[in-house]
């Protein structure tokens, strides 16, 4: 068998390498044939490397063979020189991993597409940008690395057609700045794409919720609700809107406080950034979102059985997983979550929605504490500019509108970009929030469906403000662009009286015009 080996693509240093437990049943050729052990003929992992082959549009020729000829070809492989290794594509991206770090970048993007090859990207406050374009089988092998060699919660092989998960957690194969990255793919089209969530490690240089962008009396309610011994409290708001780390910090708070004498108990999939002090568990090796709701189901009924003074559930996604949340709340248990909802109030619905009875979602006692929040760019201190001085660059309808509710003499824009930001005007993101604490009174109004006294008790009595309002507070005190904001929280004046306001906004703008500083 000696005449195939410098043939043998899927060696450890192959073209397309494969790991340990898969070269020892099949090795690709490069004439095309990918041999397979007879004994193996049926494994799922062959049919997931025979379809990758063809999204490559590589010829696969299956040939069945007896294992210890693949076990010839894997031994006389091993020093034969290729192309490019694993383990260079490893540095690639390792390098791709510092340089997105050094960017200050959330996440990662690869798109891999036969039509346009490979796309990396990388979302840096919240805007993706390209930055480099690589032939379809460099992209093909950096996945193939990234998800085999580098992973350590993960399938045994890449397979692109497939949606998988998984996580780089040795600290060896990280930049010292990250705990971890997350890994998702998904097919797509014509290829597919790998998303990578970097996970900082700073989140933990403080556990103050002010310098997350929390207002004192928004920091004050959190302070409130973390003392209550039992009920439910959840976050709400889109991916990538800082509900992970603000639960990071609210739990860290907690076990810092209480010295230790506090048992909590995460339920993650997978676990995201580290929580001294917690015990976190893992939600894993689920290939089907059955599976994988059955298996968060299970991992929420074991936290309940092992003692826990809080539980830490990192997403309601279902029916089941809902009502284990709300059981947990109910016997004698702090529980912490998250859920996608557009506002605090709109978590009442979507529990609604997820089959919770109406007398337990309206029961203070057991949901205790309803937050949403998103995250706005910050200006770069600078090279922002004063909206006064810049008029002409807005349509007038887009100034007359932002005016109504605003202070012109502080508001400020998005400048050019200097080295302090890396030429992109801005430094950062920081959080708008609105947070409810329930009570009875509160509660009652949403049993009566009446959400307009619910809204106007919480505002009036509680002296709540909305996300819009935070965002606003923000723009007046001249930290964030506030046509950048519109983006996020949607246009400023909605949910104001636009028309008692509408001619002040026009005479201000006249005289902004003129340079005259007023505030409205």
């Amino acid at each position: 068998m000696s005449t195939f080996t410098d043939s043998d693509t899927t060696a450890r240093h192959g073209e397309l390498s494969l790991n340990k437990e898969l070269r020892e049943i099949m090795c690709y050729m490069a004439d095309g044939r990918l041999l397979v052990s007879k004994s193996h003929a049926f494994n799922p992992h062959v049919r997931g490397f025979v379809a990758r082959l063809k999204l490559m549009d590589k010829p696969c020729e299956l040939e069945y063979v007896e294992l210890s000829v693949i076990s010839e070809l894997n031994e006389a492989a091993e020093n034969d020189g290729v192309s490019r290794s694993a383990s260079e594509m490893q540095r690639v991206a390792k390098d791709m991993f510092q340089r997105a770090v050094s960017m200050r970048a959330s996440d990662i993007h690869i798109r891999i597409s036969k039509r346009d090859k490979t796309k990396i990207l990388f979302r840096i406050h919240n805007d993706l940008r390209v930055m480099e374009e690589q032939p379809f089988d460099f992209g093909d092998q950096l996945c193939a690395a990234i998800y085999q060699a580098m992973s350590d919660v993960s399938s045994p092989t890449f397979e692109p057609i497939s949606r998988q998960d998984a996580r780089i957690g040795d600290r060896a194969k990280l930049p010292t700045e990250l705990d971890g990255i997350r890994i998702a793919t998904s097919p797509q089209v014509d290829g597919y794409i790998m998303v990578l969530r970097l996970l900082y490690n700073d989140a933990m240089d403080t556990t103050d919720m002010s310098a997350l962008g929390f207002n004192q009396p928004q920091c004050a309610a959190i302070e409130s609700i973390k003392r209550r011994p039992t009920g439910i409290n959840i976050i709400s708001g889109p991916t990538g809107s800082g509900k992970s780390t603000s639960l990071q910090r609210i739990l860290s708070a907690i076990i810092a406080e209480s010295k230790g004498r506090k048992h909590v108990i995460t339920v993650e999939d997978p676990p995201e950034y580290p929580i001294p002090g917690a015990v976190q568990t893992p939600v894993t090796d689920a290939d089907t979102e059955e599976e994988r709701s059955r298996a968060f189901q299970k991992a929420i009924k074991a936290s309940m059985r092992l003692d826990p003074d809080i539980i830490m559930i990192g997403e309601v996604r279902d029916t089941p997983s809902a009502r284990l949340a709300v059981q947990a709340a109910m016997t004698g248990h702090q529980v912490w979550t998250t859920v996608h909802a557009n506002s605090a109030f709109a978590i009442i619905d979507r529990l609604t929605d997820l089959g919770v009875p109406t007398e337990l979602v309206t029961d203070p006692t057991i949901i205790t504490g309803l937050s949403c929040q998103r995250l706005l760019k910050v200006l770069c201190p600078h090279c922002k500019v004063a909206l006064s001085s810049v008029l002409e660059r807005y349509d007038e309808r887009e100034l007359q509108r932002v005016l109504t509710e605003l202070r012109l003499d502080n508001i400020h824009v998005q400048g050019n970009g200097c080295p302090h930001c890396k030429e992109t005007g801005t430094i950062g993101r920081t959080v708008v929030a609105e947070i409810i604490t329930t009570d009875e009174r509160m509660m009652q109004f949403i049993r009566n469906r009446d959400r307009t006294g619910a809204i106007e008790y919480w505002r009036c009595e509680q002296m709540g403000i909305s996300m819009l309002e935070h965002a606003i507070e923000k723009i007046n005190q001249g930290l964030v662009d506030p046509f950048l904001a519109e983006d996020i929280v949607g246009q400023l004046n909605t949910g104001s009286s636009y028309a008692e306001i509408g001619e002040n906004s026009s005479y201000i703008l006249n005289n902004a015009k003129d340079h005259q500083h007023v505030i409205i």
